[in-house]
């Protein structure tokens, strides 16, 4: 560790006076703060010192163990301390989503190449330097590359010491931190017991349990407030059980269904009663609702979060007006094609179609896309060219192939109609506009989430159905599969937890057919355009498994008629596993090695997926 670690404690003087002040710290807390301190939680936290030297701790330890990395240093040396590195980053990763968020997404990133392409001119390519880089280097079966290595170690020694120095933990109250812990347990049930940032280690049960400890840790500071009631109690008491859970466990042997159902949501339902008893006001204007007890029900989210700031608010009656719109054909240049025309309900708004049709039977470049939870995706189309649902209608009204008009036109033939200027009178203050037009229709498609499968009933415990080979598929979907690394539960769109404010693009090599012994590369540029970035060729948008038996044929082009096929193209690699030429290929090229009882019960699990309702 370096000298100019200020908060490196290196000598014993140093270290005793650190625990005098810590001892004295605690001793004062214990005879001024009493259960009747719970009204300062409306103001600044009593416990942010503490936390703050707890996070900073952490963060020493972290250093230390990076620093003690070196490519010199054999191979299984190295891999023995990255372990350690790995368990003081997860002790002081709540800390970092919750108050160092870009800090967690840089050294806790996949080794991906990122892209920042604002225009023709402001073109940027970063090099990720992360823990997952690292770790691959350290995993790589072609031996280490020694310079790349000391490369990633100089970013990282230098990048923990800057997040150290350059805190915000000064002011925060109790529900920040509450909210923290509850952010924690979701990335852990989302993310982190998948695989998502341990891709070679595949630890993720042992580096999950280090984060239960450290919960119960961050608890325990707050006893002298909190610990006297028995939610307190339930609470820590479940942060171990899930801890020693987790530790008894492998990758390959954890029950994730049986850990998100009887720890995760049990989790999240005590922290729910806790906020209530010890009257803490949780903040509602995040993406996540902070009183929702279930990972699955169906207000987990805050919806409102999804839609335009200052967009009025969401009712049925305006659902209702949106769906009008959204099946009204004179909305078309030539009154023959509405919303509902590509986007068809008993489908999950799809059209069943290996490429879309437009206007005069004009086949379109790509797929049709799902609408079934679409308000859980931050961009559009599968290229992102759409901002927001009400930019994606712009796109669909604008095109020569679609509807083929303009905003001015729909504006008027809404005002036109006497049924509309009724509603619009009502619902929005009588101001027919494009805006408000394109609101009602984006609202529509905002309530096409019902969280209403067999496998949501299952984990609200509104039924027991469940087959063991469905329950395999969901471990192995979260598990050996490696799916859920894309596709995150609860929605499982790209739509990255727990803050849920990106949306993932991937490149997987996708074929134009279903031969795989001759496979032939799919030529869709992606997102390649419109700034012609070579690295961005090929990539789409990861869209929802939900209500995926319903949305046939799969992939943007269309390509695969069955979930078999899709299953067998990503068991071999996807395009790079099967010899084609994709440098940026983002899913690893090496084989899954399901076996095809494997590939069903993922199947059967998947299927679990089809809502029993729609908002038709």
């Amino acid at each position: 560790m370096q000298s100019n670690y200020p908060y490196t404690i290196k000598r014993g003087i140093q270290a005793g006076f650190l625990f005098l002040i810590v001892i004295l710290a605690i001793s004062s807390c214990k005879n001024n703060t009493k259960l009747v301190d719970i009204e300062t939680t409306k103001t600044n936290s009593v416990f942010t010192k503490d936390l703050r030297d707890y996070y900073l701790r952490n963060l020493d330890s972290l250093s230390t163990y990076l620093n003690k990395l070196d490519p010199e240093k054999s191979l299984e040396d190295n891999k023995a301390i990255f372990k350690t590195v790995r368990k003081w980053y997860k002790y002081a990763e709540p800390f970092m989503i919750a108050f160092d968020n870009n800090s967690y997404l840089t050294i806790n990133g996949p080794n991906l190449l990122i892209v920042h392409a604002e225009d023709y001119t402001d073109i940027k390519k970063i090099k990720p330097k992360s823990l997952q880089v690292v770790e691959e280097l350290l995993y790589n079966e072609d031996g280490l590359d020694k310079k790349e290595l000391e490369l990633q170690l100089i970013f990282l020694q230098s990048r923990v010491p800057f997040m150290a120095h350059n805190h915000i933990i000064y002011k925060q109250k109790d529900r920040h931190y509450f909210k923290m812990v509850r952010d924690e347990i979701i990335t852990v049930a989302t993310k982190g017991l998948t695989g998502f940032d341990s891709p070679m280690q595949l630890n993720s049960t042992e580096e999950s349990a280090h984060v239960y400890q450290s919960l119960q840790n961050i608890l325990q500071y707050m006893e002298d407030v909190y610990g006297e009631t028995e939610i307190y109690k339930q609470l820590l008491d479940e942060f171990k059980a899930a801890e020693h859970l987790l530790l008894s466990k492998t990758f390959e042997t954890l029950d994730r269904y049986a850990f998100i159902k009887n720890h995760t949501n049990k989790q999240l339902a005590l922290l729910t009663e806790a906020f209530k008893k010890w009257d803490i006001e949780m903040a509602e204007n995040f993406a996540l609702n902070p009183y929702a007890v279930n990972l699955f029900q169906k207000d987990f989210f805050n919806l409102s979060h999804f839609s335009p700031q200052g967009s009025p608010v969401i009712s049925d009656e305006r659902i209702a007006l949106g769906k009008t719109l959204f099946n009204d054909k004179t909305l078309s240049i030539n009154n023959d094609m509405s919303c509902a025309t590509c986007h068809i309900s008993e489908k999950a708004f799809t059209d069943g179609k290996k490429l879309a049709i437009g206007r005069n039977g004009v086949t379109l470049q790509r797929n049709t896309p799902t609408l079934s939870y679409a308000v859980y995706q931050r961009t559009f189309f599968y290229d992102g060219r759409g901002d927001g649902l009400e930019g994606q209608i712009v796109g669909v009204t604008n095109n020569k192939d679609e509807f083929h008009t303009d905003l001015i036109t729909i504006e008027k033939r809404v005002k036109d109609n006497p049924e509309y200027t009724k509603a619009f009178d009502m619902l929005y203050e009588g101001k027919i506009t494009n805006k408000n037009v394109r609101h009602a229709i984006a609202t529509y498609i905002r309530s096409l989430a019902p969280f209403d499968s067999k496998f949501d009933r299952n984990m609200l415990d509104l039924e027991s159905t469940m087959t063991t080979e469905e329950i395999k598929g969901f471990n192995l979907f979260t598990g050996k599969a490696a799916c859920a690394t894309c596709h995150f539960p609860p929605t499982f769109n790209g739509t990255v937890p727990p803050k849920f404010k990106e949306t993932e693009f991937e490149n997987l090599g996708i074929t134009k057919n279903t031969n795989f012994k001759y496979p032939i590369l799919d030529e869709d540029p992606g997102m390649y355009y419109p700034y012609e970035v070579e690295e961005r060729r090929g990539f789409f948008k990861t869209s929802s498994v939900r209500n995926i038996e319903l949305t046939a044929p799969y992939m943007h082009n269309g390509a695969f008629n069955t979930l078999e096929e899709v299953l067998e193209f990503y068991n071999l690699g996807g395009g790079q596993g099967m010899g084609l030429n994709v440098p940026y290929q983002t899913l690893p090229a090496d084989s899954l090695d399901l076996n095809q009882e494997e590939i069903n019960a993922v199947i059967a699990f998947m299927k679990t997926l089809t809502d029993r309702t729609l908002v038709y």
